[in-house]
C-alpha cells in the first residue's frame, strides 16, 4: 500500500507546491509509481506541471464533493511514472459546500483509498492555510512533510501546524506521523541559517532532514515552462536537492528500498540523470492535449 505525504505549513511562500511537484518527479525519476494530488485553489502545483486552467476537467473539488472517482480524475504527466490529480479555483467552495455533511474531514482519505495499491507515493499539495482542505489532506495522509525558510517567524507559525497536528492525531488520524521538516531557500552561509537550523535540529533530531533546498533560479523558472525542475534542467543545484530529499524518503520505506540505486544514480551521475530524464520526458506521437 501507497504512502501518503502531506506536505503542509499554513504560512505562505515556504516553497510547498515547489517541494511536492519536485519530490513528486524526483520519486517519479527513481522509477517510482508517484500520484501528486493538488489540494490548493490556486491549483500552481497543476500548472505547474503544464496544464491549463479548464473548470470542465475533474479536479479534486470533484473528488471531495462525491462528483467522481480518483480514478477519474488521473491526468499522465511527462514523466512516466508520474500522474496528477489537478485542482480548480472552484476548489474554495468546497470549504463552504462541505461545512454541514458529514464525514466531511474524510472525503480525500475515502477518495484516494482506491489508489493507493497503485502507486508507492501519493503526494498531497496543501493550501497555505488550516482550513477544511488542510483538514482533509491531514486526515487523508501518513505523514507530513514540512517545507519552511530558515528565519524566525517560520519558527513561529511552526507550531500552529504542530499543534494542528497533534489534534488531529487526537480525534481524526492517530496514526498521522511527521515525515520530516526540510529547510527550502536556503542560504546557510548566513548567521541567521545556522542559528535556525541548531534551533530545528535541537526541537526536531532526526525529523530534520538532511537534504536542504538551496535558493536556485533553475527551481524558480522550471513552473513557468510548465515543467519540474529535474525535466527543465537536471543538473541544477534545485533539481539535486529535491532528488536527494527523495531518496532520503525512499531509505525510511522499506519497501521500495530496493529502488535506492536509482535514486542514487541521480545524485552521483548527473550525465545519466539528463539522459534519462531527456529520454522519458521526450514528446511521443500524438502527445496528449493538456487543456482536454
Amino acid at each position: 500500500m501507497g504512502r501518503v505525504i502531506a506536505v503542509a505549513n499554513q504560512k505562505g511562500g515556504v516553497g510547498k507546491t515547489t517541494t511536492a511537484i519536485n519530490l513528486a518527479a524526483s520519486f517519479a525519476a527513481a522509477e517510482v509509481n508517484t500520484l501528486l494530488v493538488d489540494c490548493d485553489p490556486q491549483s500552481n502545483a497543476t500548472s505547474g506541471l503544464g496544464f491549463v486552467k479548464d473548470p470542465e476537467r475533474v479536479s479534486t473539488y470533484h473528488l471531495l464533493m462525491g462528483a467522481a472517482t480518483g480514478e477519474e480524475a488521473l491526468l499522465t504527466t511527462e514523466l512516466e511514472q508520474l500522474w496528477l490529480i489537478p485542482s480548480h479555483k472552484n476548489l474554495i467552495g468546497a470549504n463552504l459546500e462541505l461545512v454541514d455533511q458529514e464525514a466531511r474531514e474524510f472525503r480525500m482519505r475515502e477518495a484516494l483509498a482506491p489508489l493507493r495499491d497503485r502507486f508507492q507515493f501519493i503526494v498531497l499539495d496543501c493550501p497555505p492555510a488550516l482550513d477544511l482542505l488542510t483538514l482533509n489532506a491531514l486526515v487523508a495522509a501518513d505523514a507530513v512533510l514540512i517545507p519552511m525558510q530558515a528565519e524566525y517567524f517560520a519558527l513561529e507559525g511552526i507550531s500552529e501546524l504542530l499543534d494542528t497536528i497533534e489534534r488531529i492525531r487526537a480525534a481524526l488520524n492517530p496514526e498521522l506521523a511527521i515525515e520530516g521538516v526540510v529547510l527550502t531557500m536556503l542560504d546557510d552561509r548566513t548567521n541567521l541559517a545556522q542559528q535556525v537550523m541548531a534551533e530545528l535540529r535541537n526541537f526536531f533530531g532526526d525529523k530534520l532532514c538532511k537534504a536542504t533546498v538551496p535558493r536556485n533560479i533553475r527551481l524558480a523558472e522550471a513552473p513557468s515552462h510548465g515543467k519540474a525542475a529535474l525535466v527543465y534542467d537536471p543538473r541544477s543545484k534545485g533539481a539535486e536537492s529535491y532528488i536527494k530529499l527523495a531518496k532520503e524518503i525512499i531509505e525510511h520505506q522499506p519497501s521500495v528500498a530496493s529502488l535506492q540505486p536509482s535514486v542514487e544514480a541521480f545524485v552521483a551521475e548527473p550525465e545519466r540523470a539528463e539522459a534519462t530524464v531527456e529520454e522519458i520526458s521526450a514528446p511521443a506521437a500524438g502527445e496528449m492535449d493538456k487543456s482536454a
